[in-house]
């Protein structure tokens, strides 16, 4: 029979020991399933695991609170609990006596440490998560993961489950997330051509280098019929794990993106929820857009990306376009599609690929349209828009080694040496933090030009040695050390890589006339004009009719005063050749610019300059060569008007 009052009731409970059977049950319930979390992984048991012992358990709750209500366990054994009044007299008899510990007493006290112990971590761990995010400097790394179900297949999806996540994870501004090419060029110079040597202690070291607070550390597993995901968020600094995640599917390749997409689902809300991350909308299609659902998608687009790290543009443009005839919504593989045409100077097909990629921009995620923005500068505009979209690039990953290369780069194209040398520098600093190399010899000629033009010979032939341990037999690498050894009186080591040099153009099966012109060009930035225009002429002499050798010698003749009246007769030629070439037209105006006909001089320079902007783009030298002359125009008007 219940008791009328609710205290009555209470003190009923406590009578009948059903409060500390709940608690003692509560306790070992929480520990169970904590041990059971903790080894479902390791034992490869199924996802459904823990959601049947919790079920189990919240039946046996029930069960064991009504049996302690019924029954009290004795000395004697089970016995049906006794009134209250039966009881009550007892006591009164026992009153006197002390308690003595009962053996119950001990084992709620270590079920109420055990929880203590285990409840502990996870009270802390929010409170770090949100000490992190207060930092305002939240990054993650997202390693590539794991094959370990012994079957190649699934290799490609290393990389591709690693380069989801990143895509799904870098649409924010609160989070920075290290991007696939940061990450896997550090891998590339570590070599590992088995991503399971990649151990999660290495994972941290990596991470560590990167200035990543957290990271991301994962596997593929399969058992039976089925493909299971595993990913861990771990703190760089302390190996805390902040979470697990586990995602089973169909071990089908055509099956792997749902089970992905899960993934990304998971971590993505743990981080919301911690508020590493906010506002994200799982279902926009903002989000979504720029990742691919296709397989075949993103095995062609990895493809392609190795082909391009290699220079093999048409090689990368063929996987490219076969990813986007699985998913022709999928912008990455076009993006570079367009970029390999501009360095291949191929700039009317990059112009065409860069505006059906710009028509979608409104729908990319944040990092896809600031590239976008970047791409169209590149087409259609000056090195000063695309530094802007450059360093909002660097903003979300300020360790990415491609947005500075290009930041440098246009550096060096403005002329603004200083600044050229500090990116390249901090590259470099990047590569050996890393304890790798820059995956293009272009990073030492770039810099290596910026030291020279600053006259920074001691750090240029630093720069030039190291090179030659990186890249060993580059050809272009002689061209420089050519340059260098003449600027600095060193006649004797420029001739040896003079020869070197010429060596190396003649197995390329360059012409003679090529060659000496290239000399040209060596002797010209070393300050030798008398030897840079023997070099022009003896190239003219071979090729006579070659309108690009008149123009070499024409421009070399007039920007250094040596002959301006020669070099305009010889860049008449070179237009009567080709009538329309910008190259030529801005040589003629220069030439008159030198003679005084600042009006005639602008009217050349402007027709050549709307040439060029129309068929390659922007080029520095000729919008000074505008500049100057339109200046000197207004000039001369003020002073007449005077």
């Amino acid at each position: 029979m219940m008791p009328e009052k609710p205290q009555n009731f209470w003190q009923e409970l406590k009578r009948r020991k059903v409060i500390r059977v709940v608690i003692g049950y509560g306790a070992a319930s929480y520990v169970i399933l904590e041990l059971i979390s903790i080894i479902a992984e390791p034992l490869g048991l199924p996802q459904w695991t823990i959601n049947f012992v919790l079920v189990i358990l919240c039946i046996g709750f029930i069960i064991s609170a009504v049996v302690s209500w019924l029954y009290d366990f004795t000395p004697g054994g089970i016995q049906k609990t006794k009134p209250a009044k039966v009881e009550k007299e007892k006591e009164l008899v026992s009153k006197s006596a002390k308690r003595k510990l009962k053996v119950s007493d001990m084992v709620i006290a270590v079920l109420l440490i055990a929880v203590i112990v285990l409840v502990y971590p996870k009270i802390f761990k929010p409170d770090k998560l949100q000490e992190l995010s207060s930092k305002d400097e939240v990054t993650i790394a997202v390693m590539p993961f794991q094959n370990m179900t012994g079957d190649t297949i699934w290799n490609i999806w290393q990389e591709g489950i690693q380069n989801e996540l990143i895509s799904s994870l870098t649409n924010t501004e609160e989070l920075k997330v290290r991007q696939t090419e940061t990450i896997n060029n550090f891998l590339r110079g570590k070599d590992p051509v088995n991503y399971a040597s990649l151990t999660p202690s290495m994972a941290r070291d990596i991470s560590q280098k990167l200035d990543a607070n957290i990271f991301i550390y994962g596997t593929i597993k399969q058992a039976g019929e089925n493909i299971r995901l595993n990913a861990r968020l771990v703190d760089s600094k302390t190996d805390e794990i902040f979470r697990s995640f586990e995602i089973d599917g169909e071990a089908r390749e055509d099956m792997i993106f749902p089970i992905i997409d899960s993934l990304k689902r998971k971590v993505r809300d743990f981080l919301i929820i911690n508020k590493l991350v906010s506002g994200l909308s799982a279902g926009s299609p903002q989000f979504y857009y720029g990742i691919s659902n296709s397989p075949e998608a993103c095995r062609y687009n990895l493809f392609g990306g190795r082909a391009f790290i290699e220079l093999d543009f048409p090689a990368a443009r063929n996987w490219y376009l076969q990813a986007l005839e699985a998913d022709s919504n999928f912008i990455p593989p076009a993006i570079f599609i367009a970029v390999s045409y501009l360095n291949q100077e191929l700039y009317e097909e990059a112009k065409k690929w860069c505006l059906q990629i710009y028509s979608k921009r409104d729908l990319m995620p944040v990092r896809l349209k600031i590239i976008t923005d970047w791409l169209y500068a590149a087409c259609f505009e000056t090195p000063e828009e695309e530094n802007k979209y450059l360093k909002q690039i660097l903003a979300i990953d300020d360790q990415s080694p491609v947005e500075r290369y290009l930041l440098g780069q246009n550096y060096l194209i403005l002329e603004q040496y200083d600044k050229a040398i500090r990116e390249y520098e901090r590259i470099f600093e990047l590569y050996d933090k890393r304890g790798s190399k820059p995956p293009w010899f272009f990073h030492y000629a770039n810099l290596g030009e910026a030291y020279h033009k600053r006259e920074k010979y001691r750090k240029e032939k630093k720069l030039y040695r190291k090179a030659q341990k990186d890249f060993p037999g580059n050809y272009f690498l002689l061209y420089r050390q050519a340059i260098l050894a003449l600027s600095t009186g060193k006649t004797k080591a420029a001739n040896e890589y003079i020869d070197g040099y010429i060596s190396a153009l003649e197995e390329r099966s360059y012409s003679e006339a090529a060659i000496t012109s290239d000399l040209g060009d060596i002797y010209l930035e070393a300050g030798m004009l008398q030897k840079a225009e023997e070099k022009y002429r003896k190239a003219l002499s071979l090729h006579p009719e070659s309108a690009t050798r008149m123009n070499n010698l024409a421009y070399m003749l007039i920007d250094n005063d040596i002959n301006i009246e020669e070099g305009l007769e010889l860049v008449e030629r070179a237009l009567s050749v080709d009538p329309d070439n910008f190259h030529y037209l801005d040589c003629k105006g220069w030439g008159l610019y030198k003679q005084g006909k600042f009006t005639e001089a602008q009217d050349i320079l402007q027709s050549s300059w709307d040439l060029r902007m129309q068929n390659v783009g922007y080029n520095h030298e000729a919008f000074l060569h505008l500049e100057a002359a339109k200046k000197a125009v207004k000039n001369n008007q003020s002073g007449s008007t005077n």
